[in-house]
């Protein structure tokens, strides 16, 4: 099959796509045929080696993705060959799902109302937000502060954590203010005087998506009332809580979100804004505009002949 993939570590200019072996589902997962698959901030700095030489050579990035089921393990009953879904491969392979068939570990039946550019990148940024708003205790009445609120994970916290009855503050550059009031959240600009912005709003808690966190100390009131899934060393350097999926440390994985953010899509309340969508062979192309930082939604690689 063709799929992804850089064999050493470096620029994004290493990404090519090969013919590699087909992979098969185990017991209590699936396999599909993949329709569209996502581009992370983590598939990047994997990539580039900023964390170290965690896989083997050559590697196929991406996490998660959506398509055809058209092979189940022993022990699968929810689903069968034929089914819509979208989901998240085994995370403690770290990748596999930049590809024509991708083996998932994790799944929901894709909502009618996202294309399947949208199911392809919506499950990873589902994970991290359910995962975050758990552990900072998000329910109804909570006022959160999503910082650098444009982005994949940001939109869908923001829309999530309305769903459970929060009040959102989302910071974003000027251009972008209207994009998230268009989810749910009430928006203030990021930069210089941002602790004065956001005063008014009573922050209880924050999650640090992009920029720097001290402010955030300052508008959450404690340390222990921000949470990052961007700055790995600031628990470290300014005590706040750390949450990542892979490594020592890692917290449980948010699979559960999955269902609920599907149902949520039915209903016409959740959506995946999409920041850019390319053809398998142009991952390069992705992973540099995922590098700038400043993708608004979820970027995306299709099997283009197949949609």
């Amino acid at each position: 099959m063709r799929a992804l993939q850089f064999s050493q570590y470096g620029p994004a200019g290493l990404l090519h796509v090969a013919e590699v072996a087909e992979p098969h589902a185990g017991p209590g997962q699936i396999r599909v045929a993949v329709r569209a698959s996502g581009v992370t901030p983590s598939d990047a700095g994997l990539r580039a080696g900023r964390f170290g030489e965690l896989v083997p050579l050559p590697h196929v990035p991406g996490v998660d993705a959506a398509g055809v089921v058209d092979e189940v393990g022993d022990g699968v009953t929810d689903v069968q060959p034929g089914d819509e879904v979208f989901g998240m491969v085994d995370l403690a392979r770290l990748g596999g799902a930049n590809a024509e068939y991708a083996v998932l570990a994790a799944w929901a039946r894709k909502p009618s109302t996202l294309s399947w550019e949208q199911a392809g990148g919506a499950a990873a940024n589902v994970e991290t937000a359910t995962r975050s708003l758990d552990l900072l205790g998000v329910r109804d009445g909570t006022t959160l502060l999503v910082a650098g609120a444009a982005g994949g994970v940001g939109t869908m916290t923001v829309q999530l954590a309305v769903a459970r009855g929060a009040r959102v503050i989302g910071t974003a550059g000027p251009a972008t203010q209207d994009f998230l009031a268009g989810l749910g959240a009430t928006p203030i600009v990021y930069g210089e005087g941002l602790v004065d912005r956001a005063a008014e709003f009573g922050v209880d808690v924050v999650l640090h998506c992009a920029g720097p966190v001290p402010d955030l100390v300052t508008i959450a009131g404690s340390p222990d009332r921000v949470l990052t899934i961007a700055d790995m060393s600031a628990a470290d350097e300014h005590g706040v809580r750390v949450s990542h999926t892979f490594g020592p440390g890692a917290h449980p994985s948010a699979f559960h979100g999955l269902a609920a953010a599907a149902a949520l899509a039915e209903e016409g309340v959740l959506t995946v804004p999409l920041a850019g969508v390319f053809p398998l062979s142009a991952g390069t192309a992705a992973h540099e505009l995922s590098e700038t930082g400043h993708a608004h939604g979820k970027i995306v690689l299709t099997n283009a002949e197949a949609l």
